[in-house]
């Protein structure tokens, strides 16, 4: 096996932030691939973000000449041989140098918004690997990409190519693959997949990027504002078509064997294979029992045979012969993926669609379709999260937490993620998001009937019957011990309206654990706390105990987590911007809210303190308006207000952010400040409190001041990530921040620290006790004894296939038209269906 016959990994010297790399490939067709330059020179995205790099295939005319001579601005590759076009595509990926690829077929043309569009939906998420072109006809009145499928015997298409335009809205919505002919990539994805596989040499390379892609854990997303047209050269036309039908035939066995899971490939490759040989038959109008000796018929040795039969053929047998290559290729794939076939099931469109006619060929079809479960979908993991905070740009912790669940779980399992509180703004995300208002019974219902596991937070059994009265596997996430919070806040309420809160926090937490399946808790201290609670309310038992001694198996650490991607400075936030803030200003940053059992007056006192040795010490709370709107402004904050002024140092050292800090936003705050704050006092909520503040801090490598008594607090003593100081202490306060802005030697031996420490926040790393239960998701031991039980397939790690016939399957279909290309496109279909029959 050569090295050109296997993706490879794309090298460069370096990768150009925000840059936007335009691939083209140039065989044969200069007029076009001129025409392409020209149209991308005047596209609507800064020149100097773009660059254009074209590969000439070796066409073996004058387009290098006319390529040097008649447009500029380009940077030109020349290869001595026909690459085609994955090969093309790869050579130039390897010559760029942009933090985005662009894949433009030569004959293509881009609407003004198609690299702004794609761009900005790559910044909306780091996970977004690749993002997909609408792609019309050249008139713009035609169907060529609007969404993509795949048959379950490998080829992918594109559905409703050569239609009229659908009446349906046209969204954004995640998709397997995309067309090559008008494609992004995030380059660090495209070299991580090593690019095109370049045994395909043309034809279904895009899909199996995409599905690979799409294995490794990435979204690939289709984006109809980034728009392009295509002219549609038939370009093997004068080729043959039987030399197209080999690359399809050959290449779709490829992709097939490749990257299905296990579970499904023998099925589907028996099948597949099988189907070629009765499409081989078919194309060659052939007689299969002409051979039989019951049958009689020519003795002769030899028998005239199309060419597009035996391109069929030797497609399967050139399969047979890369197999050595593909199994290492598979094997490799597999060994990495993320993302199993239930998730991507749903990706893959409408799988039954036989790509060709006749009666013969269909009986045939049909005869496989029948016998081998190659239509049915693998029974699918239904997770159902519930929180009650909103979800949108602006996200409080709770929001935050039950999102990263959601995105991990995603991978294998089929999530809903539902927030109490409403979706606020657009929000793009590769599960369902659903506002249920709490009350609305009903509608809570039929999500936990689907469900298989439900994860929940904060009041959600509380305010749903159907969650209390679940007979599903129940995960409850008691990471915020409301009882010992509520000590707190409502303690400016004193009395019996203090004890009322108090009590009813506690009786819904022993409500959850008395009836969970499984709980997370966010450090060891909460776990050996909820380990105590548990066992008053007698969960501690010899059926839990008899085969998890340790008990992990009940109640495990799940902390809150860190995006592995650094954060970046997009924009100025702070320094420079905010009046009283100046560019070389120290600026301490409080992120998160500012609530009562936090100590933010003290830390006010300090500051002002300090400003006297440092007149350029600002320090800077960045929310303290709570995004759920049930959530008042607490007293703290208006006190807190009132003493800056009193100091004299509001808005002049000490500055409040009257609203909140979108999520995607915060970045630019964090990397803008010098160290994190978090200040509370001495009381037991502090003792079991997870303050997810500090983990921003080790995002953005800031050293930090926090007070003792925490989970935070001992590891920043214990690891070196800056100063913990006893609690309600000014003096030491002062000193400590003083310390981490001025002292550059100890900051910097911080941040080494930090950089050791964050690894283990991650949060693939936090979230896995969480995913490995979903995935092996059972009752708890003294549940099962007390008999609770779901006769579920997936409980019971049983896979049981319905397949659907008869009208069953046409109403199905029916209902897949008229949802994906509208009435028009439904009726067409159907009076193409009732011709053939």
């Amino acid at each position: 096996m050569t090295a050109a016959q296997i993706p490879r990994k794309v090298c460069m010297s370096a990768q150009h932030s925000g840059v936007v790399s335009v691939v083209l490939v140039n065989f044969r067709g200069t007029d076009d691939t001129l025409d392409a330059i020209r149209n991308l020179q005047a596209i609507d995205w800064p020149q100097d973000r773009l660059e254009i790099v074209v590969v000439e295939n070796a066409s073996g005319d004058d387009s290098e000449q006319r390529l040097r001579t008649e447009v500029s601005g380009i940077n030109l590759i020349v290869s001595k041989k026909n690459l085609g076009f994955a090969g093309g595509c790869n050579l130039g990926v390897a010559k760029s140098s942009g933090e985005y690829v662009a894949l433009l077929n030569n004959d293509a043309r881009p609407d003004s918004q198609w690299i702004r569009a794609a761009v900005d939906r790559f910044e909306r998420s780091s996970k977004i690997g690749a993002v997909a072109s609408r792609v019309l006809d050249w008139e713009g009145e035609k169907v060529d990409f609007i969404g993509a499928a795949l048959t379950w015997y490998g080829m992918g298409y594109k559905p409703f190519t050569g239609e009229s335009i659908p009446s349906t809205p046209d969204t954004v919505k995640d998709v397997l693959f995309g067309t090559g002919s008008a494609m992004f990539v995030r380059r660090s994805v495209y070299d991580q997949l090593g690019g095109f596989d370049e045994r395909y040499f043309m034809f279904f390379e895009d899909v199996d990027l995409g599905w690979r892609l799409n294995l490794a854990g990435y979204r690939y997303v289709y984006e109809p504002a980034s728009l392009a047209y295509h002219k549609h050269h038939a370009s093997m036309s004068k080729f043959g078509s039987f030399k197209e039908t080999y690359f399809l035939e050959r290449n779709a066995l490829f992709t097939l064997y490749k990257n299905l899971g296990e579970e499904s490939l023998h099925e589907n490759l028996a099948a597949a294979i099988a189907l070629t040989a009765r499409r081989a038959v078919a194309r060659g109008d052939l007689d299969s029992t002409s051979l039989d000796l019951r049958k009689g018929g020519s003795d002769g040795e030899t028998q005239e045979v199309p060419k597009s039969t035996l391109a069929t053929l030797y497609g399967v047998d050139q399969f047979v012969a890369e197999l050595p290559g593909l199994r290492e290729a598979r094997e490799q794939i597999q060994s990495t993926r993320v993302v199993d076939d239930r998730q991507l099931w749903r990706l893959f469109g409408e799988t039954d669609a036989p790509a060709f006619a006749g009666d013969y060929f269909h009986e045939g079809y049909a005869n496989l379709v029948n016998t081998f479960a190659v239509l049915d979908a693998p029974e699918a993991r239904r997770v159902l999260i519930i929180t009650g905070d909103p979800i949108g740009p602006k996200m409080a912790g709770p929001a935050i937490r039950a999102w990263n669940m959601a995105q991990a779980l995603s991978a294998h399992s089929l999530v809903t993620l539902v927030t109490l509180a409403g979706v606020q703004g657009e929000v793009d995300a590769p599960f369902d998001i659903v506002h249920v208002a709490p009350g609305a019974e009903k509608d809570m219902k039929a999500l936990e009937q689907k469900a298989d596991v439900v994860v929940f937070q904060g009041l959600a059994m509380a305010l749903f019957r159907c969650i209390r009265e679940t007979s599903k596997i129940l995960v409850c996430d008691i990471y915020d011990p409301m009882h010992l919070e509520h000590l707190e806040q409502g303690r400016e309420h004193g009395g019996a309206e203090w004890t009322r809160q108090v009590s009813s926090a506690t009786d819904v937490l022993n409500e959850q654990l008395e009836r969970g399946d499984y709980f997370l808790c966010a450090s060891e201290r909460q776990r050996h706390f909820y380990l105590g609670q548990l066992a008053a309310l007698g969960r501690i038992n010899p059926a839990n105990y008899e085969n998890d001694p340790d008990l992990t198996g009940l109640i495990s650490v799940v902390p809150f987590g860190l995006d592995t991607e650094p954060p970046r400075h997009e924009r100025d936030v702070l320094k420079g911007v905010w009046p009283g803030i100046g560019p070389d200003d120290k600026v301490l940053l409080w992120s998160g809210g500012v609530y009562n059992w936090f100590d933010p007056k003290n830390l006010i006192r300090a500051v002002a303190e300090l400003s006297r040795r440092r007149e350029n010490v600002r320090l800077f709370f960045q929310g303290t308006k709570h995004p759920h709107p049930g959530v008042p402004e607490m007293a703290i904050v208006a006190e807190s207000r009132a003493l800056a002024a009193e100091l004299g140092v509001l808005d002049q050292n000490v500055f409040f952010n009257s609203s909140w800090v979108d999520y995607a936003d915060r970045q630019n705050f964090l990397t803008e400040a010098d160290a994190g704050v978090s200040t509370h006092f001495s009381h037991v909520e502090t003792t079991f409190s997870f303050r997810t503040r500090i983990l921003d801090y080790l995002w953005a490598e800031l050293p930090m001041v926090v007070t003792e008594g925490d989970h935070f607090a001992q590891l920043v003593a214990e690891r070196g990530l800056g100063v913990a100081v006893p609690a309600e202490d000014v003096s030491a306060l002062t000193d400590a921040l003083e310390r981490v802005l001025f002292d550059d030697a100890f900051a910097e031996a911080v941040r080494e620290n930090i950089r050791e420490v964050r690894q283990d926040y991650f949060w693939d790393r936090v979230l896995e006790p969480l995913v490995s239960f979903v995935n092996e998701a059972h009752f708890a031991e003294d549940r099962i004894r007390q008999g609770a039980s779901f006769d579920s397939p997936v409980a019971a790690g049983r896979r049981v296939r319905v397949r659907k016939h008869g009208l069953a399957r046409d109403v199905e279909l029916a209902v897949f038209y008229l949802k994906n290309g509208g009435p028009k496109i439904l009726v067409k279909k159907v009076s193409n269906r009732l011709k053939r029959r």
